[in-house]
């Protein structure tokens, strides 16, 4: 529960030193959430949870492991089995999806503050643009119930032939810290919908607001066992939550080398669907005809230095036609900078938070100083921030004259960090957009609208914005070619990703 200040004061217009305060009183729930109830993890486990923009402990959590995993499974399985959820009329399973959103909506400074406190969102980032975003998806999913039709084919008379869609089972799915909520709904919110039971478990660097979210599912009606959290590491829980036979489908949002390793634990198991959303290394293209180059570089340095560049789709690789280069560099350099500016996190102001750990801040620092030695060429920031020097901050930064075999060019560094390479036409730049394993993301700005089709086609990615980055609404699938994954998160066909068909042959002579 937070202070009165809270029911006082709309959220947006609270103060640094009133979100302080509010962080000072926050009651943080720390335990697994299991069959309805929050509870201490089986072994009594414990990690601690670290405010990257302080290198402080925040909390120590419950650490969940594979006798917690089997625990959780088993509620679900429990529930799934008898029918609590999934056979719930309709219109009441909407309801309480919508009741859900509610809450959600009710408590978006409380769960704001848990992301900020947790990973170093800038709090208005938190507030503004994660929070309405998680509403959204819930409701959108929601209104999706009853908008999935099966299907009765036009076969010989003597026949009658029905393709019926029915849920899965139980869902495990396994989420990121960069969103740590969104990321969560984007998998939960489907699942339930579809009439799943699921148990999440969420990202060790950020755990703190699923849990919450967990609580707030049974607030608005959900039954106990439906939807359940276990927090842990990746290699004790996230490993047990996919080789479990009872889970027939895993969900997962992060790294392209675990996206792999999953595969393998549903082959080694039994054989359940496995959706992920990985990597990413997204181009943004700028022809020589774009028509407004403020516009395109205030979307190309949001397309990158935005949640400090911990975005999977970020537009790290800036592709430029060379007739353009100097000028866009330039003008990126000066607008970029006065935009983004580290803060804390707390403080409304604050446009830039650190990175999610001090682990990851020396990461993100290492691959541009191999960057620099590669033949990069540093054009502002490369550093850590010289005023936060406990928390995990990395400065925006720009590397230029990066060719598309640098390193840079090809690692999702998952930082602040844009690399601009040059390109003389549209099929080099379509060659450079395409050198990589990646897939996810891309952009193209020009005037021309031939050129737009011919990239649109031409891009090898699931999502392309033309002359725009990062624009889109829940109808919009998400996902990636190559390794980004093998998924697609938002949208319709998310939603039918969480189900199966059954074909139902009726003999009617």
């Amino acid at each position: 529960m937070l202070t009165e200040t809270m029911t006082n004061v709309a959220p947006e217009n609270l103060s640094h030193d009133d979100w302080v305060n509010l962080a000072d009183n926050l009651k943080i729930e720390t335990e697994l959430f299991i069959d309805g109830s929050c509870v201490a993890a089986a072994s009594g486990a414990r990690f601690e949870t670290i405010n990257p923009a302080t290198g402080k402990v925040l909390a120590s959590v419950a650490c969940g492991g594979v006798e917690d995993i089997n625990l959780a499974v088993a509620a679900a399985k429990r529930a799934w089995e008898d029918g609590r959820w999934k056979n719930l009329p309709t219109r009441e399973r909407i309801t309480i999806l919508l009741r859900f959103a509610d809450l959600v909506e009710t408590h978006a400074a409380e769960l704001a503050l848990l992301e900020s406190l947790d990973m170093g969102k800038p709090i208005t980032d938190a507030l503004t643009i994660d929070l309405p975003e998680v509403v959204v998806s819930l409701r959108y999913f929601a209104e999706c119930i009853d908008k999935i039709n099966g299907a009765v084919t036009n076969t010989d008379n003597n026949a009658l032939h029905m393709i019926l869609r029915e849920p899965l089972g139980v869902v495990g799915a396994i989420s990121a810290w960069n969103y740590p909520l969104l990321m969560a709904v984007w998998k939960v919110a489907p699942a339930l919908a579809a009439g799943n039971c699921v148990v999440l478990k969420p990202s060790e660097n950020a755990p703190l607001s699923c849990i919450k979210l967990a609580q707030l599912f049974v607030k608005a009606g959900g039954p106990a066992g439906v939807f359940n959290v276990v927090n842990g590491y990746g290699q004790e829980a996230g490993k047990a939550l996919a080789l479990h036979m009872d889970v027939a489908k895993i969900s997962f949002t992060g790294s392209t080398a675990v996206g792999k390793q999953l595969m393998i634990y549903a082959a080694q198991s039994n054989l359940k669907r496995v959706a992920l959303e990985t990597g990413g290394k997204s181009p943004q293209i700028f022809m020589s005809d774009l028509e407004d180059i403020d516009r395109a570089v205030d979307y190309a340095f949001a397309g990158i230095f935005d949640n400090a560049g911990q975005v999977c789709n970020a537009g790290s690789r800036l592709l430029v036609h060379r007739d353009i280069y100097d000028v866009f560099i330039e003008k990126f350099t000066q607008r970029s900078q006065a935009v983004y500016q580290h803060g804390e996190p707390l403080n409304p102001a604050t446009t830039l938070g650190p990175v999610v750990t001090h682990l990851h801040q020396k990461n993100v620092l290492a691959k541009i100083e191999q960057g620099i030695k590669e033949g990069a060429k540093l054009v502002f920031g490369g550093r850590a921030s010289s005023a936060f020097e406990q928390g995990a901050y990395v400065q925006p930064t720009l590397l230029s004259n990066v060719e598309s075999h640098m390193t840079i060019a090809q690692d999702e560094i998952f930082g602040p960090v844009a690399v601009a390479i040059r390109f003389d036409d549209e099929q080099h730049a379509l060659a450079i957009a395409n050198d990589s394993i990646f897939g996810l993301a891309a952009s193209v700005w020009t005037a021309d609208l031939k050129t737009a089709h011919r990239m649109i086609k031409g891009i090898e990615a699931g999502v392309v914005w033309v002359n725009c980055f990062g624009d889109g609404d829940m109808t919009q699938p998400f996902g990636g070619y190559k390794q980004s994954g093998n998924t697609r998160d938002k949208s319709i066909e998310c939603f039918i990703g969480y189900t199966q068909s059954k074909s139902a042959w009726i003999n009617l002579d």
